[in-house]
């Protein structure tokens, strides 16, 4: 389609803000509040552009073999027009200024939130250790006083263990005189056995001098 035949479908229609456009004739020398006949026409104005613009690029683009317009197109459809051709040039470089420096912010962005985050783990491994020395000097200090406790525990026990030792020499004291007394009973009974022998042989002497 043509521009003139797409531009017939906006007639009587306003594809623009009013207060935008009545900005815009402000700061080209209009009142504040500018007529709407002026203000209808601006916008007709505009659209008829901006469409006839679109349709020469999307050609130049058709021509290249491609779908989508770029940069080049609209320098293509600009070039019989130098004024038109270095504004629309001056966008373009203005918006790769803004892309650049909305990409190096948010470099920026990313390098401050990268060291907060090594600050935030910095500061958890700093807590963590603390943390482990902590236990480390508590275990330490159980252990101390865990032995402080045995050693008491020993001291106490001594005593005891003189008693113990006491109580195991009368034992083995009593074992001793058990003994002596066995070995006293063994030679008592010893003793009267070679009475019997010497009363016996006695006898069988006697017997022999009768006869």
């Amino acid at each position: 389609m043509e521009p003139r035949a797409r531009a017939g479908k906006n007639v009587g229609k306003m594809n623009f803000n009013h207060n935008e456009l009545a900005q815009l004739l402000y700061g080209h020398g209009d009142l504040k509040t500018p007529l709407p006949e002026t203000v209808r026409v601006l916008d007709e104005l505009i659209t008829d552009f901006i469409q006839g613009v679109g349709f020469e690029a999307t050609r130049a683009a058709h021509h290249a073999g491609r779908q989508k317009v770029k940069f080049e197109d609209f320098e293509f459809a600009m070039r019989r027009n130098p004024r038109f051709m270095g504004k629309i040039q001056e966008v373009f470089e203005k918006k790769k200024e803004i892309e650049a420096a909305r990409k190096n912010f948010n470099i920026e962005d990313q390098l401050m939130k990268d060291a907060d985050k090594e600050e935030k783990e910095k500061e958890k491994k700093g807590t963590d250790k603390g943390d482990k020395e902590k236990g480390e000097k508590e275990k330490e200090k159980g252990g101390e006083k865990g032995g402080e406790k045995g050693g008491g525990g020993e001291k106490e026990k001594g005593p005891g263990s003189t008693v113990s030792g006491s109580g195991s020499g009368l034992g083995s004291g009593g074992g001793g005189t058990k003994r002596k007394r066995q070995q006293s009973v063994l030679e008592d009974e010893e003793l009267d056995e070679l009475d019997d022998d010497l009363e016996a042989e006695a006898d069988i002497g006697t017997a022999t001098k009768r006869r």
